[in-house]
């Protein structure tokens, strides 16, 4: 392990293997919001606050992983920036990409965000009045449809977290090949497949995770 940590192949592995166990993270939690739309996001907040022991689980671990990506990827970055000359960074720039170039800025951007949807949703600090605790569906449970489509009504909040999903998008267009390319996973022949399924995976859950703020704000999906 330690010979992995000190090792800058390690690290960057370390990057990838937490950054797709994300991206897992990130294609559930847009399925469990799709509910949404049909009329069940109560009844799969409710199943989650059932099995507290898995969500508990799924927390600490996901925290882990988390801490792990962002550690590491600010540690490769920094070595990145203090060994490239400048004249070698220019001439990088000219083959790089613009999502490759910015991961560091779309993660800490992405950062942000969570703090800002933990306080909103889960924790639900911001608007309380709204907060699904405090308010109780048709069958007596609490009411996160009420809490989401009240918390996405006004244009600042929906503006924020489409703002993210932009950044979360371009850090998965470079995110997505990068770490099947860290992990050994491409070849000359896949590379190409890798990458533009890469890209309309990260177009995919955009687009899935903005639905609901831009259909909110439409005035289509009432409380």
């Amino acid at each position: 392990m330690k010979e992995l940590l000190n090792s800058c192949v390690g690290r960057k592995m370390l990057v990838a293997v937490s950054g797709q166990f994300m991206v897992l993270f990130i294609i559930v939690h847009v399925l469990g919001n799709s509910t949404i739309f049909f009329g069940g996001l109560n009844a799969y907040a409710e199943k989650l606050h059932s099995l507290p022991l898995l969500v508990w689980k799924t927390r600490i671990f996901m925290s882990i992983i988390l801490a792990v990506h962002v550690f590491f990827s600010i540690q490769i970055t920094l070595e990145n920036w203090k060994s490239k000359p400048a004249n070698y960074a220019v001439t990088k720039n000219l083959r790089s990409t613009f999502a490759s170039r910015t991961m560091i800025w779309t993660g800490a951007l992405i950062g942000t965000f969570l703090v800002f949807h933990l306080l909103h949703f889960t924790f639900q600090i911001i608007n309380p009045s709204f907060a699904a605790s405090a308010n109780m569906d048709a069958l007596g449970t609490p009411d996160v449809t009420l809490m989401v489509i009240s918390g996405l009504q006004h244009f600042v909040s929906s503006f924020i977290y489409i703002a993210a999903m932009i950044a979360l998008a371009l850090h998965l267009f470079h995110g997505i090949q990068s770490s099947f390319q860290t992990l050994g996973l491409n070849s000359e022949r896949t590379m190409s497949f890798i990458t533009k399924t890469g890209s309309v995976a990260a177009i995919i859950l955009f687009l899935g995770y903005i639905a609901i703020p831009v259909i909110i704000l439409l005035g289509l999906l009432k409380g």
